[in-house]
């Protein structure tokens, strides 16, 4: 069938290449209309009870969280005339913008919890219409011209809120995006140039990266209609992009090499390279885009949006090199080779250095096997103390405005800085029942107190009484707010959740809601989810590689493989951001003590998906080698003769790729090019070089046996040629 497919693509090379081109350059212009539609949030769970929280105050108390904070600091006590009428006339002209649902303040409000502390300074508190047509991005930045239009004299502003720390990430990512592509693509060009050789041969894979880009751009667009993406999986389709069109296409055209070097014409020579090189790509990008597909098991959006941008990313980097790339060798030919900057390129698989590098490693394969593993068992150590947690302002610059502003509105408005708990008790339950209650969870660690329609409680004792409490009564619900020292989005927060929750509740619908409800549930949904993910990487992996190589223990060896070095990746992980090393290598951040979970699943799925491409890489080899003679050890010293320095090759590429966004300015950005930098190199040096081959050694003929009813199975409907 390859075979076929790439005879076909070469009869028809230059329609193929023509259609390309007009489809990179639609893409392209339709692509990055993406940006301003993407989303910075995405890590709450919309199934959980804090969600239905959120909807319950949407639509019965209609005060939703604001999105907006615009605290005003002056030299003047807040009741000042003149103050309170730049503050009100403040009010109607922020109220006054389209998609503004309402305004709250201090001069229309007068509540302590809207003050500064020393009584010179007040909030306004600005929440979006949910459902209005205008972007949030777009809401905000009306919000900052208003504010600046004012003259406020001596008086300081400080914006803060949800909207302003989203709309920061949002174009620190941008710009650090520009940023890592500045650094990605002329390195990436100068490391193509050295590995295959020439300059036309180099041009190929930023072809494929390109269109891979750029269609994950647009498929990501199209689905902004349909669903929220996070602008994160931005970082993630460059890298890959890129990555694997590089990968893919150093696969394909030194094949393409080898096959012209044998003496074959240039026709027969692209459709023996897709009937090889193009199989182990469409295999390889099969398990990569079935790994990422676990994403989808995740009800964040933040998570599934890496699904969605990776698995596109890898459909259009499998089709450029499977059929635009071939067509492309069927018009140059020969010349592939030409403008060389080493007279080398012509001569395929003179790597007889690792077949030497093979063949000493499965001389002595107890000893390789051993210390290959401790060195990642060393690595992956610290991954036993990681502590999660959730992103907030503090994944931006330490330096950053809407980090400045929040720390400023924390200090000096500790009413705002409280994370309000929200909880909701259906209203045919017992006003008296409703008090008890109140009282009881008042009673949990680190709560200063509740407040309730019956009064605030503070200790288990009831210290305010009902007056001015209607508003936390509703046809549905009753309205309890209690206000913790924990910080929301942290593993404390879990713990004061979770003790609120334990206190007995006067019907079995409460609900308990708030930042660190929503922190706390998304970090369960992770956890729920997480074996199911897991189980369905395993299986396909597992299904995947036995119909790729006939063996029951290879797939086996391979996860148990990429486990290792999956964990070492973490550990290295958990030792820079959470413990605080290596700042000065990777750039300053903001050591919270904790690790963003949906990162590290992000991090983990993304390395495993790579580390197959690798193991595809190298089997796909060695089995042909295999097939021919029957040889075990010389089938693995002459496939990874053949193997090991494309693999070295484009894992350095990868990394070179992924690690351009270490100098990001937001800390998941630097988590992810860390991690999968780290995984990538480990796992094309370490595991691929050493343990593979030791591995192999060991099991012998072992490697290659299956039962003889899955052996039929192969033979029916296997993936490899035979």
């Amino acid at each position: 069938m390859f075979e076929r497919l790439g005879a076909a693509v070469y009869r028809r090379r230059r329609l193929v290449f023509i259609a390309a081109l007009i489809g990179i350059v639609f893409l392209a212009v339709f692509g990055f209309r993406v940006l301003p539609k993407l989303d910075s949030g995405g890590f709450n769970d919309p199934g959980s009870d804090s969600a239905a929280v959120t909807q319950i105050l949407q639509t019965e108390f209609d005060s939703p969280d604001a999105d907006l904070v615009v605290a005003l600091k002056g030299a003047v006590p807040a009741d000042d005339p003149s103050f309170a009428a730049m503050g009100k006339s403040l009010t109607t002209k922020l109220a006054a913008i389209g998609g503004v649902k309402r305004v709250t303040s201090y001069w229309l409000t007068p509540s302590p919890s809207l003050t500064s502390s020393d009584g010179n300074g007040a909030v306004l508190l600005v929440t979006y219409e949910p459902s209005s047509t205008v972007a949030a991005s777009d809401i905000t930045d009306e919000v900052k011209q208003v504010v600046a239009a004012v003259d406020l004299g001596a008086t300081q502003v400080y914006l803060g809120g949800s909207s302003v720390v989203s709309q920061a990430i949002t174009g620190q990512i941008s710009s650090d995006l520009a940023r890592s592509e500045a650094i990605a693509i002329p390195l990436t060009t100068i490391l193509l140039l050295i590995v295959f050789g020439s300059l036309v041969a180099a041009g190929m894979p930023l072809l494929v990266g390109l269109a891979s880009i750029f269609g994950s751009f647009f498929i990501l667009y199209l689905l902004t209609y349909q669903t929220d993406v996070s602008v994160f999986a931005l970082n993630l389709v460059t890298g890959l992009g890129l990555g694997l069109g590089i990968d893919y296409s150093l696969l394909v055209v030194s094949r393409f090499r080898e096959e012209l070097a044998s003496g074959r014409e240039v026709g027969a020579a692209v459709a023996r390279t897709v009937a090889s090189a193009g199989r182990t790509v469409v295999f390889s990008g099969l398990t990569v885009a079935l790994t990422l597909a676990a994403m989808l098991f995740f009800p964040q959006f933040f998570l599934r949006s890496f699904a969605y941008g990776g698995i596109s990313v890898v459909a259009f980097a499998v089709i450029g090199a499977v059929i635009v790339l071939p067509a492309v060798l069927g018009l140059v030919g020969p010349r592939i080779n030409s403008l060389r900057i080493r007279r080398s390129v012509d001569r395929p698989n003179r790597g007889a250095r690792w077949a030497t590098l093979a063949t000493a490693i499965m001389r002595r394969p107890w000893p390789v096997a051993i210390g290959s593993i401790a060195v990642l068992m060393l690595l992956a150590w610290p991954a036993l103390g990681a502590k999660f947690g959730q992103i907030d302002e503090r994944a931006l610059p330490r330096d950053n405005y809407s980090v400045l502003d929040s720390a400023a509105i924390t200090e000096d408005f500790p009413g705002l800085g409280g994370a309000p708990i929200d909880v909701m008790v259906p209203a045919d339950v017992d006003a008296e029942a409703i008090a008890d209650y109140a009282a009881d969870l008042s009673l949990v660690a680190t709560i200063e107190g509740v407040d309730s329609p019956a009064g605030l409680f503070e200790g288990g004792a009831r210290v305010g009484d009902p007056t001015g409490r209607t508003a936390l009564t509703s046809d549905g619900y009753v309205r309890l707010i209690a206000t913790s020292t924990e910080r929301p989005r942290s593993p404390a927060a879990e713990v004061v959740i979770a003790a609120l929750r334990a206190v007995p509740a006067p019907s079995a619908q409460v609900l308990v809601g708030g930042f660190a409800a929503q922190y706390t549930d998304s970090q369960r949904g992770i956890l729920q989810v997480l074996p199911w993910a897991l189980g369905w990487v395993l299986v396909t992996v597992l299904l995947l590689l036995f119909m790729f190589t006939g063996s029951i223990l290879l797939p086996i060896k391979a996860i148990i493989l990429n486990i290792l070095s999956l964990s070492a990746a973490i550990g290295v992980m958990v030792w820079i951001f959470q413990d605080g090393h290596l700042a000065w290598l990777v750039g300053d951040f903001v050591n919270t003590g904790t690790i963003d979970t949906s990162t590290v699943v992000l991090t983990a799925i993304v390395a495993f998906g790579l580390s197959m491409d690798y193991e595809v890489f190298l089997l796909s080899r060695i089995k042909e080698e295999y097939d021919r003679s029957g040889d075990n050890t010389a089938s693995v010293a002459l496939g990874l003769q053949r193997s090991a320095g494309i693999i070295t090759a484009a894992a350095v590429l990868l990394a070179v790729n992924f690690a351009a966004f270490i100098p990001a300015s937001v800390t998941n950005i630097k988590i992810l090019g860390v991690g999968v930098t780290v995984a990538i190199l480990l796992d094309a040096t370490i595991v691929r070089l050493l343990l593979v081959p030791a591995f192999m050694r060991i099991a012998g003929r072992t490697n290659w046996w299956a039962p003889a009813p899955l052996r039929r199975v192969y033979e029916r409907f296997g993936l490899a040629e035979h």
